[in-house]
C-alpha cells in the first residue's frame, strides 16, 4: 500500500525532473526497460537486501546498481535486535533511519527485518528467564521500532525462523518464557503499532513437508481467528540442484492455499559443496574442520563457464516459475547485490569464495543476470 508521504514526496520529484527537462524520459524508458524490477513490473516486487555500507552510501557502486535495479530493499543487519537496541531501552537508528530515506527516496517497498529472532539478539536478552520480563521488552521494542518508521515501512518480518524442521515451534529464549502463543501475541503487537504495515513470517527450509506444514497450520490458525498475518517469508538460500523446481512449486501451493501470498525473502543459489549435517539456513553452524579444505572452496579465483551456465540456468528456471505462479507471489528478494558481499563466502565455512548473486565482485552482471531477463514475463505465451 502507498503511503501518503511517499506519494507527496514522489509528486514533488516527479514535478522536479520534468521541469529539469522531460526531452530526456524516453531515453530513460528505454534503459529501465531492460532491468531487474522493470522486467517484471506488475508482477511481484523485485528487491535486494543491503549492507551497512550501501546504507550510508560509502559503496556508491552498489548503491547505483539497488537504485538502478530493485524496487524493494531489506536490511541485512541494521534492523536486527542486536544493532538497533544493543543495550536494554537504548537504541541506535543512525543506520535504520538511513535505510528507510533511501527507500522512501526511491519509491521502494521497504521491508523492515527483523523483529523478533532468538539469532542476533542482544546479550541482554539472551538469559532472561522471566516471562513479564521478557514481554515488556519485546512490547518495548516493537512498539518503538515499528511505530517509528509508521507508515513508511511497508512490511515487517515479524518473528524469524521459530519453527524446527520436524514443524514444532524452536525451544528458543521467547518460547522458553512465553509458551507457544507467543508468536501470534508479537503479531498482535505489530499490528497495533502500525495497522496498515504487511506482517510476514519468516522461515527457511520450506521444502522440507513437515516443517511446512506446521508453519502454514498456524498461518491457517491466525486467519481463522483474525490475527493479522499477511504473508509467508520463504528463505530461499538454495544451490544448484537443491530443492527441485517442483518442490518449490510446492511450497507456492501450500502458502496460497493457506491463504496468504508468498514471499522469497532471501534469495541466493550456492555454487559450493556444503557439510552433509548442514541444516537449511541455521547460522549458528559451524563447521571449522573444513576451514581451508580445497574441496569445500573449489573455486577460489574464478567460477569456471560451465558453472556459470549451470548457475544462470538455475536462475532462469527459478524465475520462470515465479512468473508462472506471479499471482500467489508478493515478493523476490536477493539476498545481497553482488558476490562479494554474499554471507556465504562465510557461512557455514569461513573463508571461502562462493557466487550465488547476479553481480559478480566487480559490481557486473553476470551471465545469471542476463538469463533472469530472459524469462518471458507472460507464461501464456
Amino acid at each position: 500500500m502507498k503511503r501518503i508521504k511517499k506519494i507527496i514526496y514522489i509528486s514533488l520529484v516527479s514535478v522536479l525532473i520534468c521541469t529539469i527537462g522531460c526531452a530526456n524520459m524516453g531515453s530513460v524508458s528505454k534503459n529501465n526497460n531492460s532491468t531487474l524490477s522493470s522486467h517484471f513490473k506488475g508482477l511481484f516486487h523485485l528487491g535486494a537486501a543491503i549492507n551497512e555500507e550501501t546504507i550510508l552510501g560509502k559503496d556508491s557502486k552498489s548503491v547505483s546498481i539497488v537504485k538502478s535495479e530493485f524496487n524493494s530493499i531489506t536490511p541485512e543487519n541494521s534492523l536486527k535486535w542486536m544493532y538497533i537496541q544493543p543495550k536494554a531501552n537504548q537504541f541506535e537508528f543512525k543506520a535504520a533511519d538511513r535505510y528507510v530515506q533511501l527507500g522512501l527516496e526511491n519509491d521502494m517497498y521497504i521491508v523492515g527485518h527483523a523483529l523478533v529472532w532468538h539469532n542476533q539478539l542482544a546479550d541482554f536478552m539472551q538469559t532472561i528467564n522471566d516471562a513479564d520480563e521478557i514481554q515488556g521488552y519485546i512490547a518495548n521494542h516493537i512498539n518503538t521500532v515499528v511505530s517509528r518508521y509508521k507508515g513508511k515501512i511497508d512490511a515487517w518480518d515479524v518473528v524469524n525462523e521459530a519453527f524446527d524442521e520436524d514443524g514444532s515451534l524452536r525451544k528458543s529464549v521467547f518460547y522458553n518464557n512465553l509458551g507457544e502463543d507467543y508468536i501470534e501475541d508479537v503479531f498482535k503487537l505489530a499490528k497495533k503499532a502500525d495497522p496498515q504495515a504487511d506482517l510476514i513470517y519468516n522461515d527457511y527450509n520450506f521444502y522440507k513437508p513437515k516443517k511446512r506444514a506446521g508453519i502454514l497450520k498456524m498461518v491457517k490458525k491466525f486467519k481463522s481467528k483474525g490475527v493479522k498475518i499477511d504473508g509467508v517469508g520463504v528463505q530461499a538460500h538454495w544451490d544448484l540442484k537443491s530443492p527441485s523446481i517442483d518442490q518449490i512449486e510446492q511450497i507456492i501451493l501450500d502458502v496460497h492455499a493457506a491463504g496468504v501470498p508468498v514471499s522469497f525473502t532471501e534469495l541466493d543459489i550456492s555454487v559450493l559443496p556444503n557439510p552433509w549435517e548442514m541444516v537449511g539456513a541455521e547460522v549458528t553452524q559451524n563447521f571449522s574442520q573444513f576451514e581451508g579444505d580445497p574441496k569445500m572452496s573449489p573455486y577460489p579465483n574464478k567460477l569456471p563457464s560451465k558453472v556459470q551456465k549451470q548457475l544462470a540456468k538455475r536462475y532462469h528456471d527459478i524465475f520462470k516459475l515465479f512468473v508462472k505462479h506471479s499471482d500467489k507471489i508478493n515478493r523476490v528478494t536477493f539476498w545481497g547485490v553482488m558476490d562479494k558481499h554474499s554471507w556465504l563466502n562465510d557461512w557455514p565455512i569461513n573463508g571461502r569464495t562462493n557466487y550465488p548473486l547476479l553481480f559478480d565482485r566487480n559490481y557486473n552482471p553476470k551471465p545469471a543476470y542476463k538469463s533472469v531477463l530472459e524469462v518471458n514475463t507472460n507464461p501464456k505465451n
